[in-house]
């Protein structure tokens, strides 16, 4: 029976193999073949709609890199201008703008939802007249590289189900995210990194957590995993040899224990053995490539300038920023950068404006860097948070001082190459900012925009795990056209 099923799978491998070759893809694109579905277990070919390393159609996108804001910065102060706020500042939020909006518990039982206005101005930038905050002059400047949409919407209204909806689709734990799902149904275009790297970096406002449960496999093959990059002495723990432990003894210590590993599977079959073995060799190829792609030092003084100084510091946005070009440019599939600070609940003039500062120039540098690299086309760059902030002040409204609540309704995001549509403004909010009037985007179908992106239909891209079949999308999200080149 072990001998049947494992011929069966080597089989079905074998015809991915002639598959790729029959598209043209090249045999630089054969490292991308998932050697762990080869032993997964879970279910045949012909029980699955989409076939792992191999692309529903031509994508526009082969790379994400994913700058979350973590914390959800304000759309009032960023991208979505409001005039109507300033003028009515200190008045009432009317009940027919609310609705029937849940609030949360710390400004439900607030006797007063007084209305509050920018404390910053906002200009039109570029070509397009989009309107930006003063707070992000940079990003102002590629307005045309960008497309800013201002009708995202979520079903989640506290911080840790939002972050991990946007990761996992989900608001529960134990989902894969979506950089894991992109590494299962694409692979890496480089084997010596992982298809699914992570940046953390916390700004100077009030900050929320990030846990490992937001990069996680869930129940993929822990090979999809996110591979955190750390700012210390090890960029990745445990990658370096022990001391005392040349190359050649480590090559033949893995060798050994892959013949061990190997014994352990044929008496077990437990498919977590060889994904192992995948990893243990994943890491004696990275003890090469990670220094390399680390090093900053041969970079220009022209990048220095453009990114900002402290993207020579190891652990900042701005550091992370370009080690994201860096790692794109190296063919890893999906960065996911966390940036912790945005949780404005009060003094938020002050506290957004640091924040801003420390996001502003790297970010828009990181888009002129892919563009001129001729890195754009190819790779999707996704700037944004967990969900919006509310039209009100939360708590006393001053007039240099006051803070925003947690807002699901209505928010703002921008998205950069990769196919999409450069220069627009997509949705339109009413006037208070409070509410969806034109073109919604609900996360659901934020990710199916990025997956058709990459070649990928939402719909077919799905895993069995207990008995039933999930997708990042679950059964809903639609493509956003309107966005789409």
């Amino acid at each position: 029976m072990e001998k049947e099923y494992l011929e069966n799978r080597l089989n079905i491998n074998r015809r991915r193999f002639l598959s790729r070759l029959s598209l043209g893809i090249g045999s630089a694109a054969l490292g991308s073949l998932l050697i762990p579905d080869l032993f997964s277990g879970k279910g045949s070919e012909s029980e699955a709609d989409f076939i792992p390393g191999i692309p529903n159609f031509a994508p526009k996108a082969k790379r994400v890199i994913y700058l979350f804001q973590d914390g959800a910065p304000s759309q009032l102060e960023s991208f979505d201008y409001k005039p109507k706020l300033r003028e009515m500042m200190g008045q009432e939020l009317p009940p027919s703008v609310r609705g029937n909006q849940i609030l949360t518990g710390m400004t439900a039982k607030q006797a007063s939802f007084p209305l509050v206005g920018s404390f910053y101005d906002f200009k039109q930038y570029g070509e397009s007249r989009a309107w930006i905050s003063d707070l992000f002059p940079h990003i102002g400047k590629i307005a045309d590289d960008i497309c800013i949409i201002r009708t995202m919407n979520t079903d989640a209204i506290n911080h840790d189900p939002a972050l991990t909806f946007f990761q996992t689709g989900a608001q529960q734990g134990n989902r894969p995210s979506m950089g894991s799902w992109v590494s299962y149904g694409l692979g890496s275009e480089n084997k010596n990194l992982p298809a699914f790297t992570v940046l953390l970096s916390k700004g100077k406002g009030n900050g929320q957590g990030v846990y490992s449960k937001l990069w996680s496999n869930g129940f993929l093959d822990s090979i999809h995993q996110g591979v955190q990059f750390s700012s210390g002495e090890d960029p990745i723990l445990y990658l370096n040899d022990p001391e005392g432990l040349n190359r050649h003894e480590r090559r033949k210590m893995l060798d050994n224990l892959a013949a061990l590993n190997d014994i352990s599977y044929k008496e077990f079959g437990d498919p977590e053995i060889n994904t192992k073995i995948q990893q243990y060799e994943m890491a004696y190829r990275m003890q090469t490539a990670v220094p390399e792609i680390m090093d900053v030092s041969k970079e220009s003084d022209d990048i220095v300038k453009m990114y900002g100084p402290e993207c020579l510091i190891p652990g900042t946005y701005a550091a992370n920023c370009l080690l994201a070009r860096k790692l794109s440019e190296n063919g890893v599939r999906f960065i996911q950068l966390y940036h912790q600070g945005w949780d404005q609940h009060s003094n938020l003039p002050q506290e957004m404006a640091g924040q801003a500062k420390d996001v502003d120039q790297a970010s828009a540098a990181l888009v002129t860097d892919l563009k001129q690299r001729g890195l754009l086309d190819e790779t999707l760059v996704i700037w944004g948070g967990e969900f919006g902030r509310t039209n009100y002040s939360q708590g006393k409204l001053e007039a240099a001082n006051y803070g925003r609540d947690h807002h699901p309704r209505c928010f703002s995001i921008w998205m950069a190459g990769g196919g999409i549509k450069p220069g627009i403004v997509y949705g339109e909010s009413d006037e208070f900012g409070y509410n969806v009037v034109k073109d919604p985007v609900h996360v659901h179908d934020f990710h199916a925009t990025i997956l058709n992106q990459l070649g990928i239909d939402h719909t077919k891209l799905t895993f069995k795990s207990q008995g039933r079949r999930y997708r990042l999308t679950d059964v809903a999200g639609n493509v956003v056209k309107g966005i789409i080149t």
